[in-house]
């Protein structure tokens, strides 16, 4: 079920989340399955905690990497990821079901502007079992996101 939270702020965007059974996006590679899509396709949200204690979401494609250079260069703070629990706590969302916007902490968000590159893309909707088809515009506008390169080199997931 969409978090109520999710719910509101799609409906006020006119954006309507897809769910699937439970579990069944919980990846990149199988919510790309889901939707028919290629994997870059697929907005994955990424958190990370800095050495100085923020936490910050990375949205990149499902069939890329984060580079922690970059990220530190955007942040000013060498970065790890968050644990499972952390992210939990920190963003009300759990792995695999990440939602860009609606996440409950002081999150600094970036996302990766090769996600441009295709007219529909798509975010998890709060659930591993979730998503919204949307434009990279409108991810860009309802996360308030920094917009940037922020992708390692190599290609691997």
């Amino acid at each position: 079920m969409i978090p109520q939270k999710v719910r509101e702020a799609l409906e006020h965007h006119g954006l309507a989340a897809v769910e699937f059974e439970p579990g069944s996006c919980a990846t990149s590679v199988l919510a790309a399955g889901r939707f028919g899509v290629e994997v870059s396709r697929i907005a994955k949200s990424l958190v990370f905690v800095g050495k100085d204690g923020r936490f910050f979401l990375v949205l990149c494609p499902g069939d890329r990497r984060v580079s922690s250079s970059k990220l530190k260069a955007a942040t000013g703070v060498k970065s790890r990821m968050a644990t499972p629990d952390e992210t939990l706590q920190r963003t009300g969302f759990s792995p695999g079901g990440v939602c860009p916007f609606g996440v409950d902490g002081d999150i600094r968000i970036f996302v990766d502007s090769s996600l441009s590159r295709h007219s529909e893309i798509y975010p998890a909707a709060g659930t591993d079992s979730s998503g919204v088809p949307m434009s990279f515009e409108k991810l860009v506008e309802m996360t308030g996101g920094i917009t940037g390169d922020f992708l390692a080199e190599d290609a691997g997931a």
